[in-house]
């Protein structure tokens, strides 16, 4: 019985130990970060870096208006809607577009792009070196959780 005892403790802290680089967030988890990223909005849009891992990384996004057309030369977005509603512009040009950081760019707005209305439960895919927009009805807002992948 004392070595079964003995075996067990020994067996106890591998039991839930999580890998290197694991997270898990639920979705109650992201839908109660809507709030405080909404107390937080500045200048309509307020982010919360969730995680650092290698080759990508996860922000919280809440946004009480329209974005600006963004691109990224060499990172994917995977998008979940986790509350609100908008219009996803993907694809067209940026003109008057500027360099904002390295691989990045920025533009007023995407011209030319698919509209696709967003809400929660959608996910998307966005690949690197794609122009896209979240534009928002006055009055409304939208929080999603954001997987930025290296390609």
């Amino acid at each position: 019985m004392k070595n079964k005892l003995i075996g067990l403790l020994l067996v106890l802290p591998l039991v839930g130990a999580e890998p290197a680089g694991y997270k898990y967030w639920s979705a109650a988890e992201l839908k109660a970060m809507s709030k405080p990223l909404s107390n937080k909005a500045d200048a309509k849009t307020s982010s919360e870096n969730l995680g650092n891992f290698g080759a990508d990384h996860v922000l919280m996004v809440h946004r009480e208006g329209s974005g600006l057309a963004e691109l990224h030369d060499t990172e994917a977005d995977v998008i979940v809607v986790t509350s609100g509603t908008g219009t996803l512009i993907v694809g067209g040009t940026m003109p008057g577009s500027k360099n904002t950081a390295p691989g990045e760019e920025r533009a007023p707005a995407v011209e030319g792009g698919a509209r696709q209305k967003i809400g929660p439960g959608d996910i998307i895919h966005i690949p690197a070196n794609t122009p896209h927009q979240v534009m928002l009805e006055p009055g409304k807002q939208i929080t999603y959780f954001t997987l930025k992948v290296k390609e």
